[in-house]
């Protein structure tokens, strides 16, 4: 049936900061989530907590597979984490890159070469196989991090701001390889972004403000419901209300 997971009333205070605030979030398996909200929403904190990098104060974090709930110390292998900040060695190759996360990963010979072969296909990057990290234009050094992320076959996989700082071509092909991606695989795919236009670009959306939940559904329900022509509209209600209390 595919993994899906829930946080339930999250709380967690890193240092003076109250960064989660009793945060509420489902997340159905086999689709796109976009968690979207501004710099500071504590939308990195949340992820790291789905990661297992994190502990809530209070509240917990469930994994389910057809209803039954896991032991994420069991399912460990099978979460990928992309981190936002720059995880990839700029000395290495595309396919020494590969062959460090094979190693990494302990993959057979049989299913690494299948595995590599379709990745390296997906994302368009077998004609630069032999280039450097340090010389792959922005989109490029996303594409590889996330194909190294991918290469264990995880059914869970974390993208945090995956797209941010890349220029808009590359932010669409980065998405089509996520529909890609999750067209071919029983993959759960969850991407944090500020970029409010992403929103739309997801089959569910999970609105994260001031360390709350503010709104989750498919985004064109939550336009709707909300009277708003885009996801920037959707905030600003909110953050005029909290402004007036």
């Amino acid at each position: 049936m595919g993994i899906s997971l829930r946080a339930e009333n999250v709380f967690k205070k890193l240092r003076q900061t109250q960064a989660l605030k009793g945060l509420s979030m489902s997340f159905a398996a086999h689709k796109i989530h976009g968690i979207i909200g501004p710099e500071g929403a504590g939308k990195t904190t949340f992820l790291r907590h789905l990661m297992g990098l994190l502990k809530p104060d209070e509240g917990k974090i469930v994994f389910t597979d057809d209803g039954q709930t896991l032991n994420f110390v069991d399912i460990r292998e099978s979460v990928a984490y992309m981190p936002q900040t720059q995880s990839l060695y700029p000395e290495l190759s595309i396919h020494e890159h590969l062959e460090f996360f094979r190693t990494l990963y302990k993959l057979p010979d049989s299913e690494y070469m299948e595995r590599r072969k379709k990745l390296l296909e997906m994302a368009r990057l077998e004609p630069f196989v032999d280039r450097l990290a340090s010389q792959l234009s922005g989109g490029m050094y996303k594409k590889l991090g996330l194909i190294c992320a991918l290469l264990s076959s995880p059914r869970v996989l974390l993208l945090d701001e995956p797209t941010n700082g890349v220029d808009p071509l590359s932010r669409r092909d980065f998405w089509e390889l996520l529909y890609e991606l999750r067209g071919h695989e029983d993959i759960t795919i969850l991407v944090t972004t500020s970029y409010m236009d992403e929103a739309l670009k997801c089959e569910e959306v999970h609105l994260l403000f001031d360390g709350k939940m503010l709104l989750e559904g498919p985004p064109q329900d939550i336009l709707q419901e909300r009277k708003s022509k885009n996801f920037d509209q959707v905030f600003l209600q909110y953050d005029s209300s909290l402004e007036s209390v």
